[in-house]
């Protein structure tokens, strides 16, 4: 998921997929246990976009506690 998609999504939105991927990673490390995945790179990405999404929530909550 691209820097523009992420801002352009509404606070729920951006919860919902933050826990979508927290679950996907939880489902990744458990497999990783098991067997080797056909693509090293899917958690490093995971990891990535959950920091991203992070990030926004954080700037988010930031601008409504300056404008409040």
């Amino acid at each position: 998921m691209k820097k523009y998609e992420i801002e352009a999504m509404s606070r729920q939105e951006l919860v919902q997929r933050l826990r979508q991927l927290e679950d996907r990673l939880a489902d990744i490390n458990f497999y990783k246990v098991l067997e080797q995945p056909q693509n090293p790179m899917v958690f490093r990405n995971s990891k990535r976009e959950i920091a991203r999404i992070k990030t926004r929530l954080h700037k988010l909550a930031a601008a409504e506690t300056v404008q409040g």
